[in-house]
């Protein structure tokens, strides 16, 4: 069953990492961001009620739970949002890689607002993911990269440690499948909401079939998929070895860039990427190896599901 678990997570981790693919084609065809994200989300929101459907759970939330349910869409909304801009702006499997620095933002995080013991590999990880960026920053020849991009893709990255952290400290009890559900349809309305903040932002019908087609994509293959395959990984190998295998996300957005979309790979960038995934790698095993992995870190997950996944989980154990 362990093999199940290791391909699941590893498939899980790929198909995130396809975010661009789905993407970077609506661009090139003149599709803005909100329109974008807009049917990602919507498509994801229908393919989950169809799953609710299917499996016969009910749409019944509690009161209580609606305004923690609203900071989660809101959150993921704005990350969603700066995330895709930065697409703009950089490579697209750069600004994967600089989002992966969000475990060792929600580890300062806990550690600043929850009175989390700081440990020795969570400073070290903190000097290797800021060395990291660092040398994403100032690419070879000089040149660097966007400073637009990297503000954009770090507001992305806190706002969804924040994302994670508010899942962690809630009391919000009910399935992943329902409180996704939930999350991404508050997702899309803010999405909506936000397209009228601006005439450049306005919603647009995909202009093609091969935009469908994209639309389709991103809310299936790094959406709805993570969501499943992360469930079974967790369950079948733990939370530890799922959070590893996720650090094939930003390398497959590395990889479809370059052979995709002609991105550049230089050894500065490389080593730049190695950096961060090491400083992440540091993160989800450092406690791991020193006490055990406490309830409370099965946040260190990396899509909208998976963080969900293991807490609602962890949570119905105690």
């Amino acid at each position: 069953m362990k093999h199940k678990g290791i391909i699941c997570g590893i498939m899980a981790a790929v198909c995130y990492g396809t975010n661009p693919f789905g993407a970077l084609p609506l661009y090139e065809e003149g599709v803005n961001t909100s329109s974008v994200l807009f049917y990602r989300f919507s498509m994801a929101v229908l393919m989950l009620a169809a799953m609710m459907l299917i499996e016969r759970k009910s749409f019944r939330i509690r009161a209580t739970d609606l305004k923690t349910i609203a900071s989660l869409g809101l959150l993921f909304a704005a990350s969603s949002i700066t995330y895709y801009q930065s697409f703009r702006f950089m490579d697209a499997g750069i600004a994967s890689t600089l989002l992966f620095v969000y475990p060792v933002m929600v580890a300062v995080i806990m550690a600043a607002f929850f009175g989390e013991k700081v440990r020795a590999t969570t400073v070290t990880a903190i000097i290797l993911a800021l060395s990291g960026i660092g040398l994403l920053y100032r690419g070879d020849m000089g040149v660097s990269l966007s400073t637009t991009g990297i503000i954009l893709v770090m507001v992305s990255s806190l706002t969804y440690a924040a994302y994670i952290v508010v899942v962690n400290q809630s009391s919000i009890r009910m399935s992943s499948l329902k409180l996704t559900f939930y999350v991404l349809l508050i997702c899309m309305s803010a999405l909506l909401a936000y397209s009228f903040t601006s005439p450049s932002l306005y919603l647009m019908l995909p202009p093609s079939p091969r935009a469908w087609f994209f639309a389709c994509w991103l809310g299936l293959m790094p959406t709805i998929l993570p969501l499943v395959l992360m469930t079974i990984a967790v369950h079948e190998v733990g939370a530890t070895p799922t959070a590893i295998m996720g650090a094939l996300e930003p390398l497959t957005a590395v990889a479809i860039g370059v052979m995709v979309f002609g991105e550049s790979l230089t050894l500065r960038l490389v080593a730049g990427i190695v950096l961060i995934l090491s400083a992440v790698l540091l993160i989800v095993l450092g406690k791991h190896l020193v006490a055990g992995l406490p309830r409370r870190e099965h946040f260190h997950l990396h899509a909208i599901g998976h963080a969900i996944t293991a807490i609602v989980r962890n949570r119905g154990r105690k």
